[in-house]
C-alpha cells in the first residue's frame, strides 16, 4: 500500500476531531496511576530539598558491623583450638600469664594461643600458720608500734618460707561457742590469753599455731619445713620438744576436741601455762628438727642478755626494738650461711652489658653486707654454730654462664632482644634491614647463659625449657632471683628473702666492694654511652608507636627463645607480686599488716623518702 493510503487509513481510524467537529483532547490516566506517580514525585522532591546526607555522616566500611557466621555452618572449615580462659589475678601491667602444669612447653603460645601470655607453673598451696596477738591499749604507743613491727617480721619470715601467715585476735576467739564458758571460770590473766589463743585457732581450723616469737630460720629445703609445708597432720595435735608452747599443728576436729577437753576437765586453780592444762594423751610431741628459732624469755636471758635486760624495764619499747633488730639480723645471717659460695651475678656477653646488671649488683651488695645487729657476733638460738657476718664472708662474682649449685645464689637480668642487640652491637637505632643484614646468631643471650648446662648444638627449645627450670623449678626458684632489664625497680625483695634487706650501710666502708670481672673496666665515656643505649632501649620496648613496634617484632621473631625467656621471667616476677598483694589486701587492717600497722622502724626509710634505688 502506498504511504499516502496508510496515512488516510490511520486518519480514519483515529480522527483528530469529535463527531461534532471539536478538537479531540488527551485521554486522562486512570486514577490509580495518578496516585502512584504523585507519590513518586513527592518522594523525589523531599529528597532533593531535605534529604541530602552530610558527607561526614556516611559510615566507612570499617564502621559497618559485619555479621559473623559460625564455622559450624561450614562443614569444610578447619578445626581450631580455643584459647584457655583468663584466670583470676593473672595480669599486672603489661604482663599476663596462664598457670598450668604444661609450663615446661618451650613456647607458651602453643598452649595460651597468645604470644604475649606466658605459661607459668601453678601456684603452690601455702599452708596457713596462725599466731595470736591480744592488743593491750594500756601499753604505750611506742610499745604497741614495736610489737607490730615484730609481728611484721614474723609474717615476712613465714611467707618467704612458703606459708600463709595469719594474725588472730580476740575477734576470732569470741566467735567460738566456748568463749563465754572460759570467761566464767576465773582463769588467771596470762593463762586466759593462752586459752583465748586456742579458741581462736579452733574457730579457724586446720593449720599451724605459732608464737609470734617463733620464726623459721633455715634453708627453704630444710626437711622440717618441707614436712610442715605438706600440711599432712596426725590425728593428734603435735608440738615440738624443747620449745614449750612455740609451735602446735593439727586438724580442725582434733583442735576442737582438745579445747573442749581443756575447758571441761582442766584444773585452772593451779595451772600457770597452757602446757599445764593440755591433756597429755591428746598431744604428740616430736623432736624438733632445728628449723624454728624461738625467742622466749629463757633463751633471751641465757643468750642475749642485753636485750633481755631492756625487756625487763617498765618501758619495753626499746627492748622490743632491739629484739626486732636482732631477729632480722639473725634471719639475714641464716640466709647468708645458706649460700656459702656467695652470689653470682649473671653477666653473659660481658663486654657491653655493665649497665644491664647494675641493679643486680646493687641487690647483691645489699644482701652480702652485714645487717644492723645489737649483738653482732651472736647466732640464732637454733643455730649455735653459725658464721656471724663480718663483711668478708659472702663473695660476689660475675658469671657468664648459669651454674646449678646448691650453695650459690644467682641474680640474673633478662633483657628483651632489642635491649640486648642495642647494647651488644652498640646501636641506638636498629632497623629490620639491620637485623637481616648484620645479625648472624639467633637467641644469643640464652645460648650463652645455658652454655655450662647443655651441649653446644642443643636446640633453642631445649635451652628455654632449661632456663624455665632455673627460674621456676623447685630448686631454682629459691636459689635465684631474675630481673628484667627494662624494669628499673625490684619489688618485694624483703618478702622474697624473709628479712629486711639493707637499703644502704651506715658507713660506706661496710658496703661490699663490686666484683672484678675478667675484662677491663669501662671508662666514664663508655659507661655513659651504655646507660644512654639502655635508656633508649627501654623506651623502645615500652613504646606503642607502630613503626617502633614493627622493629621490635622483627627482633622478637629473630630471637624467639630469648623473647620467651624474657616474657617468662617478667611474668614470674609479676605474679609473685600479685600473689602477695592479693593476700595483703585481705589482711589489711589486722595487726602486723603493711596496710594497717603502726609505722615503726621498718618504715622509717620510706618516710624519709629513702630506699634502695635512691641511695
Amino acid at each position: 500500500m502506498a504511504p499516502r493510503g496508510v496515512y488516510h487509513l490511520l486518519s480514519a481510524m483515529y480522527p483528530r476531531t469529535t463527531p461534532t467537529g471539536h478538537p479531540r483532547g488527551l485521554r486522562s490516566l486512570p486514577r490509580r496511576f495518578q496516585i502512584l506517580f504523585g507519590f513518586i514525585a513527592f518522594i523525589i522532591t523531599y529528597v532533593i530539598l531535605f534529604g541530602t546526607p552530610n558527607r561526614n555522616s556516611i559510615p566507612t566500611v570499617e564502621d559497618l558491623k559485619h555479621p559473623s557466621i559460625p564455622n559450624k555452618l561450614n562443614p569444610f572449615a578447619p578445626i581450631a583450638h580455643k584459647a584457655p580462659p583468663v584466670q583470676a589475678n593473672s595480669t599486672r601491667g603489661d604482663s599476663s600469664w596462664f598457670s598450668d602444669w604444661k609450663w615446661h612447653s618451650p613456647f607458651s603460645s602453643t598452649i595460651t594461643l597468645d604470644e604475649n601470655r606466658a605459661l607459668l607453673p601453678p601456684l603452690d598451696d601455702r599452708p596457713i600458720v596462725y599466731t595470736f596477738y591480744d592488743e593491750d591499749t594500756k601499753k604505750s604507743e611506742e610499745t604497741l608500734r614495736a610489737e607490730n613491727d615484730l609481728l611484721l617480721i614474723w609474717r615476712r619470715a613465714w611467707w618467704a618460707q612458703g606459708f600463709k601467715p595469719v594474725v588472730l585476735g580476740r575477734g576470732e576467739a569470741m566467735q567460738n561457742p566456748l568463749y563465754g564458758a572460759m570467761q566464767r571460770m576465773g582463769i588467771q590473766p596470762e593463762l586466759e590469753v593462752e586459752i583465748a589463743k586456742w579458741l581462736a585457732w579452733a574457730t579457724m581450723g586446720t593449720g599451724i599455731l605459732s608464737n609470734w616469737l617463733a620464726l623459721p630460720m633455715a634453708a627453704y629445703d630444710h626437711p622440717e619445713l618441707v614436712s610442715l609445708r605438706r600440711g599432712e597432720f596426725l590425728t593428734k595435735i603435735t608440738s615440738l620438744d624443747k620449745m614449750q608452747s612455740a609451735i602446735f599443728y593439727g586438724e580442725r576436729e582434733t583442735i576442737r576436741k582438745t579445747i573442749e577437753t581443756i575447758i571441761r576437765k582442766a584444773d585452772f586453780k593451779t595451772a600457770k601455762t597452757i602446757m599445764d592444762v593440755l591433756p597429755k594423751d591428746e598431744i604428740n610431741v616430736e623432736k624438733s628438727g632445728g628449723a624454728i628459732a624461738y625467742y622466749d624469755g629463757t633463751v633471751l636471758e641465757s643468750k642475749y642478755k642485753s636485750v633481755f635486760e631492756d625487756l625487763r624495764k617498765d618501758d619495753k619499747a626499746n627492748g622490743l626494738n632491739k629484739l626486732a633488730t636482732l631477729i632480722n639480723a639473725h634471719l639475714h645471717t641464716t640466709w647468708q650461711n645458706s649460700f656459702s659460695s656467695g652470689i653470682a651475678i649473671l653477666k653473659p656477653l660481658p663486654q657491653h652489658t655493665s649497665a644491664l646488671v647494675e641493679n643486680a649488683l646493687d641487690i647483691a651488695r645489699n644482701l652480702t653486707q652485714c645487717p644492723l645487729n645489737p649483738l653482732p657476733t651472736s647466732c640464732p638460738p637454733n643455730h649455735r654454730k653459725c658464721t656471724p657476718c663480718t663483711g668478708s664472708g659472702n663473695t660476689i662474682a660475675y658469671h657468664s654462664h648459669y651454674q646449678n649449685k646448691t650453695t650459690l645464689f644467682t641474680i640474673g637480668t633478662v633483657p628483651h632482644p632489642y635491649t640486648l642487640a642495642s647494647l651488644h652491637y652498640q646501636q641506638d637505632a636498629i632497623t629490620a634491614q639491620t637485623v637481616r643484614r648484620d645479625f648472624k646468631t639467633h637467641d644469643l643471650w640464652l645460648e650463652e647463659v645455658t652454655a655450662d648446662l647443655l651441649p653446644a648444638k642443643t636446640s633453642a627449645e631445649a635451652r628455654v625449657v632449661r632456663f624455665k627450670e632455673a627460674v621456676a623449678g623447685i630448686h631454682g626458684r629459691h636459689h635465684s632471683l631474675w630481673l628484667t632489664a627494662e624494669r628499673e625497680r625490684a619489688a618485694d625483695l624483703d618478702w622474697l628473702f624473709g628479712f629486711k634487706v639493707p637499703d644502704f650501710p651506715p658507713f660506706d666502708r661496710d658496703r661490699p666492694a663490686a666484683p672484678k670481672g675478667d675484662f677491663a673496666p669501662l671508662s666514664d665515656a663508655e659507661a655513659q654511652a651504655e646507660h644512654a643505649l639502655l635508656s633508649k632501649a627501654r623506651d623502645v620496648v615500652r613504646s606503642s608507636v607502630h613503626e617502633v613496634v614493627r622493629v621490635r617484632d622483627v627482633l622478637e621473631a629473630w630471637s624467639l627463645a630469648d623473647t620467651e625467656a624474657w616474657r617468662f621471667a617478667k611474668a614470674w616476677s609479676a605474679r609473685r607480686k600479685v600473689e602477695r598483694d592479693v593476700w595483703e589486701q585481705g589482711e589489711k587492717g589486722f595487726a602486723g599488716a603493711e596496710g594497717g600497722r603502726r609505722e615503726g622502724w621498718v618504715e622509717e626509710g620510706k618516710k624519709e623518702g629513702k630506699g634502695r634505688w635512691d641511695d
